[in-house]
């Protein structure tokens, strides 16, 4: 479902996989395994895929139907990556409004992204349970339970849970991004 979403939306912009692959900094090679679900990317890759796509990354979860503006908590679209020990769930209903919220968890040790990323708008975090490192930009900040960061989302920023306990935070982004 994954990768025909992304080769739906790319053939919707009349993008060649090598144009998205140029975009990226990916292979076409790659590209071509994602939209036939041969390949699952990380974290980081689909993030630059969304971006080529000028798409936030839950957009390839949403459906297209009209959305109740109740999500439960069972319902809740979910991006999984296993490899990288990081859960994001979405909490607002879909992408068709000024701002997103997701809940993400992230086991001890456990990364974001493997570089900083950025993207346009503004961003708030609220830490629900752990401890966070979050660098934004060239400052680093350390966040325990019941703390919170608002902050540019357009300065490049890279979250790491370094508690011994998962760490589990809600994020609202503006306009939806992630």
């Amino acid at each position: 479902m994954l990768g025909e979403r992304i080769r739906t939306k790319r053939k919707e912009l009349n993008m060649s996989i090598k144009e998205v692959a140029d975009k990226t900094g990916l292979t076409s090679g790659f590209i071509s395994q994602v939209e036939r679900d041969l390949a699952d990317p990380s974290i980081t890759s689909l993030r630059r895929i969304a971006e080529a796509l000028e798409v936030p990354i839950f957009y390839f979860l949403m459906e297209t139907k009209e959305q109740n503006p109740v999500v439960r908590k069972h319902e809740r679209k979910k991006l999984n990556f296993p490899s990288s020990h990081l859960t994001y769930e979405l909490l607002t209903p879909d992408l068709n409004r000024q701002m997103e919220m997701f809940m993400a968890r992230l086991e001890p040790g456990a990364v974001t992204c493997e570089e900083p990323l950025s993207h346009p708008g503004e961003e708030g975090i609220v830490v629900m349970q752990g401890k966070m490192k979050i660098t934004i930009g060239n400052d680093e900040y350390v966040l325990d339970e019941g703390d919170s960061i608002y902050y540019l989302s357009s300065i490049p920023h890279k979250i790491e849970s370094t508690g011994t306990e998962d760490l589990l935070f809600i994020s609202s982004v503006t306009p939806p991004a992630f």
